[in-house]
Protein backbone atom coordinates (compact mmCIF):
# COMPACT_ATOMS: atom_id res chain seq x y z
CA UNK A 1 0.00 0.00 0.00
CA UNK A 2 1.34 3.30 -1.31
CA UNK A 3 1.23 6.60 1.26
CA UNK A 4 -0.98 8.95 -0.38
CA UNK A 5 -1.29 11.03 3.49
CA UNK A 6 1.04 13.92 2.29
CA UNK A 7 -0.09 14.47 -1.41
CA UNK A 8 -2.81 16.94 -2.36
CA UNK A 9 -3.13 15.12 -5.70
CA UNK A 10 -1.96 12.67 -8.28
CA UNK A 11 1.02 13.66 -10.93
CA UNK A 12 0.47 14.38 -14.18
CA UNK A 13 2.15 11.19 -14.76
CA UNK A 14 -0.04 8.95 -12.47
CA UNK A 15 -2.94 10.80 -14.04
CA UNK A 16 -2.11 9.92 -17.70
CA UNK A 17 -1.99 6.27 -16.65
CA UNK A 18 -5.49 6.44 -15.04
CA UNK A 19 -6.74 8.44 -18.05
CA UNK A 20 -5.67 5.26 -20.37
CA UNK A 21 -7.95 2.71 -18.15
CA UNK A 22 -10.87 4.92 -18.61
CA UNK A 23 -10.14 5.24 -21.96
CA UNK A 24 -10.19 1.45 -22.44
CA UNK A 25 -13.27 0.73 -20.12
CA UNK A 26 -14.66 3.56 -21.66
CA UNK A 27 -14.73 1.56 -25.60
CA UNK A 28 -15.29 -1.79 -24.00
CA UNK A 29 -18.50 0.28 -22.62
CA UNK A 30 -19.37 1.71 -25.51
CA UNK A 31 -19.07 -1.80 -27.71
CA UNK A 32 -21.22 -3.38 -24.93
CA UNK A 33 -23.62 -0.55 -24.98
CA UNK A 34 -23.69 -1.21 -29.09
CA UNK A 35 -24.26 -4.40 -28.68
CA UNK A 36 -27.10 -4.33 -26.29
CA UNK A 37 -29.02 -1.46 -27.94
CA UNK A 38 -28.77 -3.36 -30.91
CA UNK A 39 -30.16 -6.55 -29.05
CA UNK A 40 -33.45 -4.62 -27.64
CA UNK A 41 -33.96 -2.34 -31.32
CA UNK A 42 -33.71 -5.07 -33.37
CA UNK A 43 -37.37 -6.35 -34.54
CA UNK A 44 -38.40 -9.42 -36.66
CA UNK A 45 -34.83 -11.45 -36.37
CA UNK A 46 -35.62 -15.10 -35.55
CA UNK A 47 -39.07 -14.85 -36.73
CA UNK A 48 -41.65 -17.05 -35.49
CA UNK A 49 -44.53 -17.17 -38.34
CA UNK A 50 -44.24 -20.49 -38.93
CA UNK A 51 -44.35 -22.01 -35.87
CA UNK A 52 -47.17 -23.08 -33.34
CA UNK A 53 -49.41 -20.62 -32.48
CA UNK A 54 -48.49 -21.96 -28.06
CA UNK A 55 -44.73 -22.15 -29.20
CA UNK A 56 -44.89 -18.14 -30.46
CA UNK A 57 -47.02 -16.88 -27.69
CA UNK A 58 -44.14 -18.23 -25.66
CA UNK A 59 -41.19 -17.44 -27.73
CA UNK A 60 -42.88 -13.67 -27.84
CA UNK A 61 -42.58 -13.50 -24.36
CA UNK A 62 -39.62 -14.04 -23.58
CA UNK A 63 -38.25 -11.93 -26.18
CA UNK A 64 -40.11 -9.26 -24.80
CA UNK A 65 -38.61 -10.39 -21.64
CA UNK A 66 -35.27 -10.06 -23.46
CA UNK A 67 -35.29 -7.17 -24.83
CA UNK A 68 -37.18 -5.46 -21.89
CA UNK A 69 -33.77 -6.61 -20.04
CA UNK A 70 -31.56 -5.76 -22.47
CA UNK A 71 -32.81 -2.42 -22.42
CA UNK A 72 -32.19 -2.26 -18.61
CA UNK A 73 -28.58 -3.39 -19.16
CA UNK A 74 -27.94 -0.50 -21.65
CA UNK A 75 -29.40 1.86 -19.51
CA UNK A 76 -27.04 0.70 -16.64
CA UNK A 77 -24.25 1.10 -19.42
CA UNK A 78 -25.27 4.56 -20.25
CA UNK A 79 -24.64 5.52 -16.65
CA UNK A 80 -21.10 3.79 -16.27
CA UNK A 81 -20.29 5.63 -19.91
CA UNK A 82 -21.38 8.62 -18.25
CA UNK A 83 -19.37 8.09 -15.15
CA UNK A 84 -16.17 7.49 -16.79
CA UNK A 85 -16.46 10.41 -19.19
CA UNK A 86 -17.03 12.55 -15.25
CA UNK A 87 -13.37 10.79 -14.41
CA UNK A 88 -12.28 11.53 -17.68
CA UNK A 89 -13.03 15.49 -17.07
CA UNK A 90 -11.83 14.86 -13.16
CA UNK A 91 -8.30 14.25 -15.15
CA UNK A 92 -8.48 17.13 -16.95
CA UNK A 93 -9.26 19.66 -14.15
CA UNK A 94 -6.80 17.30 -12.09
CA UNK A 95 -9.27 16.59 -9.48
CA UNK A 96 -9.03 13.03 -10.20
CA UNK A 97 -9.09 10.62 -7.41
CA UNK A 98 -9.63 13.27 -4.55
CA UNK A 99 -12.61 12.04 -2.18
CA UNK A 100 -15.56 14.00 -2.44
CA UNK A 101 -16.53 13.28 1.14
CA UNK A 102 -12.58 13.14 2.95
CA UNK A 103 -11.23 15.83 0.13
CA UNK A 104 -8.01 12.68 0.74
CA UNK A 105 -6.66 10.66 -2.28
CA UNK A 106 -8.46 7.72 -3.05
CA UNK A 107 -6.30 4.95 -2.79
CA UNK A 108 -4.70 3.87 -6.27
CA UNK A 109 -6.05 -0.23 -5.98
CA UNK A 110 -9.26 1.30 -5.95
CA UNK A 111 -8.67 3.59 -8.53
CA UNK A 112 -7.78 0.97 -10.91
CA UNK A 113 -10.60 -1.55 -10.28
CA UNK A 114 -12.86 1.14 -9.94
CA UNK A 115 -11.85 4.06 -12.01
CA UNK A 116 -14.92 6.00 -11.52
CA UNK A 117 -15.02 6.45 -7.84
CA UNK A 118 -15.38 9.42 -6.45
CA UNK A 119 -15.20 8.03 -2.63
CA UNK A 120 -12.71 6.34 -0.66
CA UNK A 121 -13.13 3.08 1.03
CA UNK A 122 -13.19 4.42 4.32
CA UNK A 123 -16.33 6.98 3.13
CA UNK A 124 -18.23 5.04 1.17
CA UNK A 125 -18.19 2.46 4.31
CA UNK A 126 -18.99 5.51 6.74
CA UNK A 127 -21.69 6.01 3.44
CA UNK A 128 -23.28 2.97 3.81
CA UNK A 129 -23.45 2.59 7.92
CA UNK A 130 -25.43 5.67 7.59
CA UNK A 131 -28.43 3.99 5.32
Amino acid sequence: MENTENKVRYSDEELEEFRQIILKKLEDARNDLAMLTEAFTNSGENSTNDTAPTFKVLEEGANVMSKEENSRLATRQAKFIASLEAALERIDNKTYGICRETGKLISKERLRSVPHATLSIEAKKRLQKLR
